[in-house]
């Protein structure tokens, strides 16, 4: 069991280095030998935990996906209860902007790999994809749900509505991310689109 504990800690600490290198130069600086230096320990040790860059660039991801799904949790877990469907979608979508410094390396990191994915096979063979499809899969829910408690107009196609929301919240995110608008911005679009959906 300690030896599982020190393998995982290993890992997450080789993904913070990964994070910093990435948050303060840029994903192109991100090299095995950096991401050793930046983490304290050797060359060699990074390749052991991971044999390629690809590999150590989607483990860097998948700690900073397990970092933001427990944000979203404890943002989830601050809402007045019963959290209304509403007030659901608003949060699970102001937590998909770089609000702050560890959201904006996260969403630095994850459209950068999507990027580089489109030309290299072994990150485009990452089963990235399906988080984007489990995240619709849980805004459709909440709108059925609205539907149910007489705030969405029938004649909105959730699964459709669903992809708009999550490509709009993407979208803003991108552009709070290069600096287009400011996160609160970001939210009032949000808010406005939100205001037009809902229908009580």
């Amino acid at each position: 069991m300690p030896r599982t504990a020190d393998h995982t800690e290993r890992r997450a600490q080789i993904a913070e280095a990964l994070v910093r290198v990435a948050g303060r130069d840029g994903l192109h600086a991100v090299t095995m030998r950096a991401v050793a230096a930046e983490s304290g320990i050797s060359l060699r040790l990074v390749q052991y935990y991971f044999d390629t860059k690809a590999q150590l660039m989607v483990g860097a991801l998948r700690h900073l996906e397990q970092q933001s799904h427990q944000r979203w949790a404890q943002r989830l877990a601050e809402l007045p209860s019963p959290v209304t469907p509403r007030a659901f979608i608003e949060a699970f979508l102001a937590e998909a902007l770089p609000n702050d410094e560890q959201s904006r390396v996260f969403h630095l990191v994850a459209t950068s790999y999507a990027v580089l994915a489109m030309t290299d096979p072994e990150l485009a063979g990452e089963p990235f994809i399906a988080g984007a499809d489990d995240l619709e899969r849980q805004l459709a829910d909440a709108l059925r749900r609205a539907r149910s408690e007489g705030q969405l107009s029938s004649e909105v196609d959730i699964p459709t509505e669903a992809a708009r929301l999550l490509t709009l919240s993407h979208g803003l995110g991108t552009s709070v991310l290069v600096g287009q608008r400011t996160p609160d911005n970001a939210r009032s679009v949000l808010r406005y689109h939100l205001d037009r959906l809902f229908t009580g």
